[in-house]
């Protein structure tokens, strides 16, 4: 999407110059170096032509095709910076095209922290070759040495002379393939990474522009609606289609157990789906887990037995004492604010375009296509932003949604918005977990043994192509069954994420006990089994640090040995007042640290807590955190991340928990799932250590472990109880002081 001047329609509307072109001396020179064997760096291993990535327009113009999308993370703004640092020219000169599947390249899902450290790295590197060889064309159109030429904002110049890009590649194609041989800006040459640089995406939102596809209202266009089940597996009987002659509606749709409305106006939509609930009966199951019932029924379940890692110790007999502990976490909404959206437009060829705010466009338009039972290249995403997420929650399936109902009514779009009950009881969780500690010690309490066993469900069912991942596909009349879920792969990649402790002890055991079987609809959400795990492991640490009677922040530096993660947890210390703190009745500290994924941005939490004995309220005072994630193109970007992850784990840890029994989901609003309010937020501080040079590292999930565990730490200090299921709700903080 186009940040700067440009409607999104436009982007894709005439005065491109596609990057392909006849090999020369240039192109010759990356070709024998490409067969040299250089390694290209994160995705475009997949996309290697440099016209996948940017294209030269007329007028002065740079397209920037990036395949990873905007969700509020500022990647596009980082992308950005990357390239017009590398091509020498104005950011404002950029028009950005993200998440399109007619333009952009497959980069998969925007998810993981990953967006700079595999996207990022092709811009930059996409972007370096395309200057090298324009300056190569330049030399040889100059008649002038490429070393002597130097480029300002797009014109390269030398010995009196000059010619701009757009002058270089006018009625050109250009088609190169990188060869990884071309060599980044020094990073004292570098005018916009690692600089403060406005967000490009926060003006049209301040602005209100229509920049979030629930503001999109394309001309001609239909609402749709769509009636959901009581519960997980109700089965549709009979239903009372006398609704289609209330006003104006256009349509009643039965697909099997799927059932919708389109109309002409959304409050017209609404009045038909509410008819029709109070007239459907449903086949409903029987003998269902429910939120009180969910952590026995997870260690009850068949599990495939995953281990993770098992180091034995090689001196047992030290051993003196064995403590053992058990944590839990609930499952997790997403709570969009934004209710999902798609808009869905059938063509009279039968191909269909659906405007989303999905995170995996090509996967998502692959599964869509999979469910209509049409070729791939008949389905088309076009990513717009929405109102509010990280991870899977329903926007795929409202694009699924948008797209049965607008099969019946080609050449008009049909807008789909869930409803905030439908959003809440529908959408895929954060799966709970138990998490079983158990640690071996010595007389001095030092760690000779840590075990860490998980229980959990399915952290990632995202749509992957496969028509079954969507929630209306499971309910047609020829359904598409849920594929079997998996754990996505070990160590890092779903419920064991950051299983593996950061922490060196002589033996180390780790595995997951990992269920198929879903209690409640599960996916992806911000930090996966991260949250869970960091949130048991420096709780435990914790404790295992107080027995020993030792410093939490130096019995850590014991086993924790990469000196990046060292200056970290210190600095975080520092920034704390660690050293000079004084305790106070009610009040406490906690600290905690990880590495997200144990490969991603380093980072240490240490918060201030005051606990209401009497009422059992927590008050967060302040929170300081230090972080490393290798080279920073964007501070603000990395900043925000880091901060918002802060704020929704305190969220999480303080009041989340969805509730269901069996007649369904529980938590169907803000009042019975509710959320930490503005005034709730405690003040911040962020430090962040940038390491120029160094490889990205991704930042978006790396604070939400670290901030629930720092949170259950200081509570620990201002109360003397170990509360080790969350949320930390006002009455089990008071039922603690009396257990």
């Amino acid at each position: 999407m186009n940040m700067m001047n440009t409607t999104r329609r436009a982007l894709l509307q005439g005065g491109s110059l596609t990057l392909a072109f006849a090999l020369t001396p240039p192109a010759l020179a990356q070709k024998a170096a490409k067969q040299e064997g250089a390694a290209l760096p994160g995705d475009l291993k997949l996309h290697p032509k440099i016209s996948s990535w940017l294209r030269i327009e007329e007028g002065g113009k740079v397209r920037l095709l990036f395949g990873k999308v905007e969700i509020g993370q500022g990647i596009l703004t980082a992308a950005a910076q990357l390239a017009a640092d590398e091509l020498d020219i104005d950011i404002q000169r950029l028009v950005i095209v993200s998440g399109d599947t007619r333009v952009v390249p497959d980069e998969g899902v925007t998810a993981g922290s990953q967006s700079v450290q595999y996207g990022g790295i092709a811009v930059q590197i996409a972007a370096a070759e395309l200057r090298a060889y324009l300056i190569a064309r330049a030399a040889e159109k100059l008649g002038l040495e490429a070393a002597k030429l130097k480029v300002v904002d797009g014109t390269i110049s030398g010995g009196g002379k000059s010619v701009s890009y757009w002058d270089l590649v006018a009625g050109q194609k250009i088609d190169i393939e990188a060869t990884g041989t071309v060599p980044v800006k020094a990073v004292k040459d570098r005018r916009y990474i690692g600089k403060k640089v406005g967000r490009l995406d926060i003006p049209a939102k301040a602005t209100g522009a229509l920049i979030f596809i629930q503001d999109l209202r394309p001309d001609g266009m239909l609402h749709g609606r769509v009636l959901r089940p009581p519960t997980y597996g109700a089965k549709l009987v009979s239903m009372d289609r006398d609704v289609a002659a209330m006003p104006g509606v256009r349509r009643v749709v039965r697909d099997g157990s799927f059932v919708g409305v389109i109309a002409e106006r959304e409050e017209q939509a609404i009045a038909a789906i509410d008819a029709l609930r109070r007239t459907t009966t449903w086949d409903m199951p029987k003998d269902v887990p429910t939120s009180e019932t969910i952590y026995d029924w997870l260690k009850a379940q068949p599990a495939k037995l995953i281990t993770i890692k098992d180091v034995a110790n090689p001196a047992p007999d030290k051993a003196k004492k064995v403590v053992e502990a058990e944590y839990r976490r609930p499952y997790h909404m997403h709570a969009t604010i934004g209710p999902s959206t798609a808009i869905a437009t059938f063509s009279g060829d039968g191909s269909v375009l659906i405007q989303t705010h999905t995170q995996s466009p090509f996967e998502t338009a692959a599964a869509i296509a999979q469910m209509l039972n049409l070729p791939k290249e008949k389905v088309q995403c076009e990513h717009w932003q929405g109102a509010g997420c990280y991870g899977h929650n329903a926007m795929d399936d409202a694009a699924a949604d948008a797209a049965l109902l607008a099969r019946y009514v080609t050449g008009r779009p049909v807008r789909l918005q869930w409803s905030r009950n439908d959003e809440h009881k529908w959408e895929p969780y954060g799966s709970a977990m138990v998490v079983r500690m158990k640690a071996a010690v010595d007389e001095k309490g030092d760690i000779l043994d840590w075990d860490h066993t998980i229980w959990s469900t399915s952290h990632g069912t995202r749509p992957g192509g496969k028509a079954g991942n969507l929630l209306p596909a499971q309910s047609l009349e020829k359904a598409h069954p849920l594929p079997t879920p998996v754990n996505g792969g070990a160590p890092n990649y779903a419920a064991d994420r950051n299983g593996i402790p950061a922490y060196e002890f002589a033996g180390t055991h780790v595995r997951t006990h990992f269920v198929e079987k879903l209690a409640a609809r599960a996916s992806s959400t911000r930090g996966l089994g991260a949250y869970g795990n960091v949130f048991a492991i420096e709780s435990f640490i914790d404790d295992l640090a107080r027995a020993a009677k030792a410093d939490p922040v130096e019995y850590r530096l014991r086993y924790l040995k990469d000196p990046r993660a060292r200056e970290v947890l210190q600095k975080t210390a520092e920034m704390f007042g660690w050293a000079k703190w004084k305790p106070a009745p009610g009040k406490g500290r906690g600290i905690a640290y990880a590495r997200y994924k144990n490969l991603a941005t380093y980072t240490a939490i240490a918060m201030e807590v005051e606990v209401e004995k009497s009422s059992g309220v927590i008050r967060v005072k302040r929170v300081c955190s230090a972080n490393d994630s290798g080279e920073i193109v964007s501070h603000d970007g990395v900043a925000n991340q880091i901060e918002g992850g802060i704020i929704q784990s305190l969220s999480w840890t303080l009041k989340e928990g969805v509730r269901f029994d069996e007649k369904g989901v529980r938590s169907e609003d803000w009042t019975s799932y509710p959320i930490l309010t503005f005034s709730e937020v405690p003040p911040i501080d962020i430090k962040l250590i940038d390491r120029p040079g160094m490889p990205f590292l991704g930042a978006g999930e790396a604070s939400q472990g670290p901030t629930g565990a720092a949170l259950a730490n200081a509570v620990m200090d201002a109360t003397g109880v170990r509360f080790r299921d969350v949320p930390f709700l006002p009455s089990r903080i008071k039922a603690g002081f009396t257990a």
